[in-house]
Parts: C-alpha cells; sequence; structure tokens
C-alpha cells in the first residue's frame, strides 16, 4: 500500500456530481415562529469520508507537519487564499506542499462555509491528488 493510498483512492469518487450542495431554507419566513436557517452545504458521505480520512492521515504522518499549512505554503511561495490556492500550478510540488494545500482549504471551510465546496469544483482538489499520486 502506497503513502498516500488513503487519499488517492478518493480520485474516481470525487470527480462525479455528488459533491454537496447549498441548502437554502425556502420554507420559513423569517418569524419569530419561523426562523429562516442560514444557508449551509450539505456534503455528500464521501466528502465527508474524504476530510476525515485527511485528518487521520495527518494524525498518522506527523513528520509531514501539514498542521503548518500555512507557513508551508508560504515557504512555497503561495498565499492561504483562494485565488492563490486555486491557480496554483501543482506540477512541481512535492509532496507536503499539497498535503499543505487540501489542509488548507479544509480549515478555510471553518471561516467561509462552501470552500471545500469550491474547490471540489473547480477541480483543483482531484488536481492535487493526481499530483501526489505521481509523486508514489
Amino acid at each position: 500500500m502506497s503513502q498516500f493510498e488513503i487519499l488517492t483512492n478518493y480520485i474516481p469518487l470525487l470527480q462525479g456530481n455528488g459533491i454537496g450542495e447549498w441548502v437554502i431554507d425556502q420554507e420559513n419566513d423569517g418569524t419569530a415562529e419561523h426562523p429562516i436557517q442560514m444557508p449551509y452545504v450539505n456534503y455528500s458521505e464521501t466528502v465527508r469520508r474524504f476530510i476525515e480520512d485527511v485528518y487521520t492521515f495527518a494524525e498518522q504522518h506527523q513528520e509531514l507537519e501539514i498542521t503548518r499549512y500555512r507557513e508551508i505554503l508560504k515557504e512555497n511561495g503561495i498565499e492561504w487564499g483562494m485565488n492563490d490556492m486555486e491557480d496554483v500550478d501543482a506540477s512541481n510540488l512535492n509532496s507536503q506542499c499539497v498535503l499543505a494545500l487540501i489542509m488548507g482549504v479544509l480549515r478555510a471551510e471553518r471561516f467561509c462555509e462552501g470552500v471545500i465546496l469550491d474547490f471540489f469544483k473547480n477541480g483543483a482538489i482531484v488536481k492535487w491528488l493526481e499530483r501526489l499520486e505521481r509523486l508514489e
């Protein structure tokens, strides 16, 4: 079993449309009895498992220090922000930096719901996983 297999096994599973979708409350009118629920992203089971496996991988491979994703990205000349991360050319990045990109997206979700969805929809996460696969 290769080092990144727990993550790269998701490549075929994440290329379809079953990533997730925004849930917008159409039923409530905003009164005290029927407060409107804030929109949120309902991620697919596959995406939820992927997120768990990224954290598991980080836990099992502490030598890669991917919880230091911001510093790792900075050392590679990448800002921790949507535009910079979206446009990055992963073809020359090492595995630690690719993993830091993925972790950076997962952590950004805490501040801005829907980030993970965007990075799946624009193909970036699958592209990064394919880079990991090539590095094995």
